[in-house]
C-alpha cells in the first residue's frame, strides 16, 4: 500500500506539473502581440500554441469560434495557449476566461498598453501583415477599437495580470513567460499596474460611455489640455497623431453629443504663412473664445498623417493648460468626421476661396464635393463673396448627403489672409497685416459658431415640454432600478425589444387612465397608484389588460392571469406568470381578499413547472415574486435553479433571485392568509450580498466562476428550500 500511495502521489504531482495555463493577449494592433507569441514560443520549454484570429481558417483570418475551438483542444492536450487577438474588452475576454475556467486551469492576461501613437505608427508600417491591416486604412481601425479599450480586472476571472506600459515592460513580460518551464507557476495578482494611471483611465472609459452610441467620439490625446495628467498608454491615434477620448461634458448616452465645430487651419500650405506664427494664432483665439462657448467644443482637423499645424498646436495648448474636453485636435477626413472617425460635429468649417465657388483643391473641394450642389446653392443665396478675415455661416439642407450621412447641419466659410503673390490681395510679406487678418478669420470663425449654438439653445428652449412630475424610477428600489438598467441600455431600446408590447403614446394613455381613476375612487388610494412607472415598467400590465393586442407573445391567457416567456431569462425555463386584476401592481398591494388570484397564479405556475419537468425531468424549479419588482403588474417567476442564460450576467441578476429579495409563492400565500400582507424584503443589502452557490452556499469571486461551479455542483439544495414546497423536481410534479 506504501508503494501505491507513492505512486498515486508521483501521479498527482506529474499532473500539476503538466496543468497548462492560458495567457490572454490584450492590446491594440501594433502593440506587439505576435511579437510576444512568437518569441515565448521559440525559446520557452513549455509547449505553448499560439491562437491567432488572423491565420486559423487555414492561414487566412476565421473565426472566434475557431479560437475557441482550437484552445479547448490545445488544453486538452495539455498545451498552454496563447491568445492572440485584440481582446480590448470584457466581453471578448470572457469566453477565453471561460473556457480556461472549464478546464480548471489558470487564466493570465497580459496587457500591451503601449502609447497608441507607437501602435499606430507600426501599423501603419508595417508590410504582410497577416491580417492585412496595414497602411493608411490602420489608422481608423486602431482608432476605433481603442475607443472599446476596457483594461482587464481579476474579478473578470483571471489569476493574474501583467501590465506592460513601455517596451521595456513587455519585454521583461516576454522573458518571464519564455522563462517558465512545464512544472513552473507565477504568483496570482496584478502587476506593472500604476496608480495613478489608472485613475486617468477610469476618468477616459467614464467619457466613453457618455458618448454618442453610435458614434462614440475620438480627439486628439496629446493636444489641448494638461498633457502630463494623461499618460501615453491611454492615448487614441490616428495616423502618428495622440488622440483621445472627446468628453461630451457630462451628457447622458441618451443625449445629444454638445455642438462641435471641426476646423481646419485656414493659413499653412495654401497661403505660405508662416506656420509657427499660424499654430499660436489658433491657440490664442482659441484660449480667449473657449469659455464663450459653455460645453460646445472646437476640433482642429488636418487628413494629413504627419501634419506639423497638429503637433506645434497640441503642444501649444497644452503649456496653457487649455481644457482638451473642449479643445482638441483629429486626423481625418473633415467630410467624413463620424462616419470614418467616429466623431460628430454638427458643423464645420470651410477653408474658403473668397468667390465662394466649388472647386480648386483642398478642403474646399472636398467640402463642396460630399455636400453636393445643395450647398452651392445654399452659398449663394447667402453671399457672392468674402473678404479676407471674414466668415459666413451657410445652413445645409437636409437633402445635403453631408447632412444625412454626417449629421452637418451648417457650413461656415472662412477666409485667411493670401500670402500667395498668384492669388489676389496678396499680403506679400506683411506678416503684421497678415497676422492681424489671421486672427480676424479665427474669431469670426468661432463667433458665427456661438451664434449657431445660441440660437439652438433658444430654441431647445422654447420648444421643451415640461417634463412630466412622476419620474420613470421614483418608488422603485435602487437594487431593482439597477437590475434593471444592467439589463438593457435604455427605455426606448427596451420597448423595441418588447416587439411592441407597449409604446411610448400607449404608456401615457394607460398612466392618465390610471390617474384619473385614481382621483375618481373614494376612499383611501391604492398603494401602487401612488406609485409612478415608466414606459418600459408598463409593458406587463399592457399585456396584462389587452393580451389580444400581443397573442404572439402570450402563451396561455384566461379571465385571471396571462403567461409569458421572460423576454430576458435568467435560466433555461423562465416563465412569468401575471395577474389580470387591475390595481394589483407588485406584491405590496396584495392584502387578504387576493389570496383566490395568488392561488389561482400558483397553480398555473405549477402546470408549466411539470410541463417544462415532463420535456426535462432534470430541471427544478422554483416559484416566487421580487420584493420591489421592476415592472407594474403583479407577477410570479416561474424559473429553473440551473440559471443557465446568457442574461445572467452580474451579482443583482442572481441575487435577485437567490435571497430574500425572492419572496416563495408558498410563503407569500401563507403569510397572506395568515397576516393579511406578505412579507417584503427590499433591502438594498440582498442585492450586493456576496455570489453564493444555490446549493451548497460556497462563495464564487464572480459570476463565471459561480456558473462554472454551478453547472458541476451536485450537493443538495439548503434544508429551507427543501421545505413546504419551495422546490418542485420531476418526483413532486409525479
Amino acid at each position: 500500500m506504501e508503494v501505491d500511495d507513492e505512486m498515486i502521489k508521483s501521479i498527482g504531482e506529474e499532473e500539476e506539473k503538466r496543468k497548462p495555463i492560458v495567457v490572454i493577449l490584450v492590446g491594440a494592433p501594433g502593440s506587439g502581440k505576435s511579437t510576444f507569441c512568437d518569441h515565448v514560443m521559440r525559446v520557452s520549454t513549455r509547449p505553448w500554441v499560439r491562437v491567432c484570429q488572423d491565420t486559423i481558417g487555414n492561414g487566412k483570418a476565421g473565426t472566434k469560434a475557431q479560437c475557441l475551438a482550437l484552445s479547448n483542444t490545445s488544453l486538452k492536450e495539455e498545451k498552454s495557449i496563447l491568445i492572440d487577438r485584440c481582446n480590448l474588452d470584457r466581453e471578448q475576454r470572457a469566453d477565453f476566461v471561460k473556457l480556461g475556467e472549464s478546464h480548471q486551469v489558470d487564466v493570465h492576461a497580459v496587457v500591451l498598453d503601449l502609447p497608441a501613437k507607437l501602435c499606430i505608427s507600426r501599423s501603419v508600417k508595417r508590410t504582410g501583415h497577416e491580417g492585412n491591416l496595414q497602411g493608411g486604412k490602420a489608422a481608423a481601425v486602431v482608432n476605433r477599437m481603442l475607443q472599446k479599450k476596457e483594461l482587464p480586472k481579476l474579478n473578470e476571472g483571471f489569476s493574474r495580470i501583467t501590465f506592460c506600459q513601455n517596451e521595456n515592460d513587455v519585454q521583461a513580460a516576454m522573458d518571464t513567460y519564455g522563462a517558465l518551464s512545464s512544472s513552473d507557476s507565477l504568483p496570482s495578482g496584478c502587476y506593472g499596474e500604476k496608480k495613478a494611471d489608472t485613475k486617468v483611465q477610469l476618468g477616459i472609459m467614464k467619457f466613453l460611455k457618455r458618448v454618442d452610441p453610435p458614434n462614440r467620439v475620438r480627439s486628439d490625446k496629446t493636444v489641448p489640455g494638461s498633457l502630463a495628467e494623461i499618460p501615453k498608454e491611454n492615448h487614441f491615434v490616428d495616423a502618428g497623431q495622440d488622440q483621445q477620448m472627446g468628453s461630451e461634458n457630462g451628457a447622458h448616452p441618451l443625449d445629444s453629443p454638445p455642438p462641435t465645430l471641426a476646423f481646419p487651419s485656414i493659413s499653412t500650405a495654401d497661403f505660405q504663412f508662416n506656420i509657427d506664427r499660424a499654430s499660436e494664432i489658433i491657440v490664442e483665439t482659441v484660449e480667449e473664445f473657449i469659455n464663450k462657448l459653455g460645453n460646445a467644443r472646437l476640433v482642429l482637423v488636418d487628413l494629413s498623417h504627419g501634419s506639423k499645424i497638429l503637433s506645434l498646436v497640441k503642444t501649444k495648448a497644452a503649456i496653457k493648460n487649455i481644457d482638451h474636453k473642449k479643445f482638441f485636435t483629429f486626423v481625418g477626413d473633415i467630410t467624413k468626421l463620424r462616419s470614418e472617425g467616429g466623431l460628430h460635429c454638427n458643423v464645420i468649417a470651410n477653408a474658403a476661396n473668397w468667390r465662394l465657388k466649388p472647386g480648386g483643391g483642398g478642403v474646399n473641394a472636398a467640402i463642396y464635393n460630399a455636400a453636393g450642389p445643395d450647398l452651392d446653392t445654399a452659398t449663394k443665396n447667402r453671399a457672392g463673396s468674402l473678404a479676407p478675415g471674414k466668415a459666413i455661416t451657410v445652413p445645409l439642407p437636409s437633402t445635403s448627403s453631408l447632412f444625412s450621412k454626417e449629421g452637418v447641419t451648417h457650413v461656415i466659410h472662412v477666409l485667411g489672409p493670401n500670402m500667395n503673390p498668384k492669388r489676389p490681395n496678396c499680403l506679400k510679406d506683411d506678416y503684421n497685416k497678415g497676422t492681424k487678418v489671421l486672427r480676424e478669420a479665427y474669431l469670426s470663425l468661432f463667433e458665427n459658431f456661438a451664434s449657431i449654438v445660441n440660437a439652438q439653445e433658444k430654441l431647445s428652449d422654447s420648444s421643451s415640454v415640461k417634463p412630466d412630475s412622476h419620474s420613470h424610477l421614483d418608488g422603485i428600489s435602487n437594487c431593482d432600478q439597477k437590475v434593471r438598467r444592467e439589463d438593457g441600455a435604455s427605455n426606448t431600446e427596451r420597448n423595441k425589444k418588447l416587439k411592441g408590447f407597449i409604446g411610448e403614446t400607449e404608456s401615457k394613455t394607460l398612466y392618465s387612465v390610471d390617474v384619473k381613476e385614481n382621483a375618481i375612487n373614494s376612499g383611501k388610494k391604492s398603494q401602487s397608484l401612488n406609485k409612478d412607472w415608466g414606459s418600459w415598467a408598463q409593458a406587463l400590465y399592457s399585456v396584462a389588460m389587452h393580451p389580444e393586442k400581443h397573442r404572439n407573445d402570450v402563451i396561455e391567457v384566461s379571465d385571471d392571469i396571462v403567461v409569458l416567456n421572460d423576454l430576458y431569462p435568467k435560466a433555461q425555463k423562465h416563465v412569468l406568470v401575471i395577474s389580470r386584476a387591475e390595481g394589483l401592481d407588485r406584491l405590496a398591494d396584495v392584502r387578504e381578499e387576493h389570496l383566490p388570484v395568488l392561488r389561482t397564479m400558483h397553480d398555473v405556475g405549477l402546470k408549466w413547472a411539470q410541463t417544462f419537468l415532463s420535456e426535462n425531468e432534470s430541471l427544478v424549479f422554483r416559484l416566487g415574486y421580487h420584493s420591489a419588482p421592476s415592472m407594474r403588474q403583479l407577477h410570479l417567476h416561474v424559473i429553473s435553479q440551473d440559471f443557465n442564460s446568457k442574461h445572467l450576467k452580474n451579482k443583482k441578476h442572481w441575487n435577485s433571485f437567490n435571497s430574500p429579495f425572492f419572496r416563495d409563492s408558498v410563503d407569500v400565500i401563507q403569510e397572506v392568509s395568515e397576516q393579511g400582507k406578505a412579507t417584503l424584503n427590499e433591502d438594498e443589502k440582498f442585492m450586493s450580498m456576496e455570489l453564493r452557490c444555490n446549493r451548497c452556499r460556497s462563495a464564487h469571486p464572480n459570476i463565471p466562476r459561480l456558473k462554472s461551479h454551478i453547472g458541476i455542483c451536485k450537493s443538495p439544495f439548503p434544508a429551507p428550500l427543501l421545505q413546504n414546497g419551495r422546490l418542485l423536481t420531476k418526483s413532486d410534479a409525479c
